[in-house]
């Protein structure tokens, strides 16, 4: 009798933890990261590190490598995503939404859309074409002090259609009009950035990685089928993978 009554105390505290953990998920959202393993992720370029780390992903600089990136093995066309970050001061970040990484464009590159992480220069939120030449995509930034450095922060991006929205720590910093040269479905990815000789190492951490996706219309749906290549605007891109300062993202 006591060894039954054991096993089923066993039973209903599995059960309770199962169905805590279930919970953790915002309504209508999945996890995307199960805070174990990096099953469905994948790394595309550098060799900056990823790793799990008490329920984290933790991402780690090396020197000499350029921007590095642990991304989906899915593709997302309309959703919102929900993440958790905290980033060393000294180094800057970014997670790629619709993006993508083709044998035929800069032997492999990450491109696409990115949403900015990085305190010191009061830019987080906004958002980045990211190593397409093309600059930035938030034509106007306003600075703000929304992000809270050495600290997690809450964002939530709503990508719909043309459009890409960003919350931060609840406040809304963006809701722009993405150029029709890209793309409308891609991965997502967590990005660790090239840093500069002699510096380093530096952490980027994310958690709490949730998304849920969103019903395209059709005009959206025909839009993305025939977006297959992110083109380049000569001369657009203000930046460069040298490594960053404290107040403006290099990427």
């Amino acid at each position: 009798m006591s060894k039954t009554l054991s096993l089923f105390a066993f039973v209903i505290a599995a059960t309770c933890c199962l169905s805590l953990h279930a919970q953790e998920a915002p309504e209508g959202f999945t996890a995307i990261f199960d805070g174990q393993s990096l099953e469905g992720w994948t790394q595309k370029n550098g060799t900056g590190t990823f790793e799990v780390e008490d329920k984290v992903i933790k991402g780690t600089t090396a020197e000499g490598s350029p921007n590095s990136f642990l991304c989906t093995t899915k593709d997302y066309g309309d959703f919102e995503l929900q993440f958790e970050v905290k980033c060393d001061p000294q180094l800057n970040s970014g997670v790629q939404v619709r993006s993508a990484s083709k044998p035929d464009f800069k032997k492999g590159r990450v491109h696409g859309p990115q949403i900015e992480i990085h305190g010191p220069s009061e830019l987080s939120g906004f958002v980045y074409s990211e190593g397409t030449g093309n600059g930035w995509i938030s034509q106007t930034r306003a600075k703000h002090k929304t992000y809270k450095n050495k600290d997690w922060n809450q964002y939530h991006v709503t990508a719909k259609g043309n459009r890409i929205m960003v919350k931060l720590n609840g406040e809304e910093i963006e809701d722009t009009e993405v150029p029709e040269r890209e793309a409308t479905k891609g991965f997502i990815g967590l990005q660790v950035h090239a840093i500069r000789k002699g510096s380093g190492p530096f952490n980027v951490r994310f958690k709490n990685i949730y998304i849920k996706e969103l019903t395209m219309d059709k005009e959206a749906a025909d839009g993305s089928a025939k977006k297959t290549e992110t083109t380049e605007a000569p001369g657009s891109d203000k930046k460069t993978e040298a490594a960053p300062s404290s107040t403006q993202k290099e990427h």
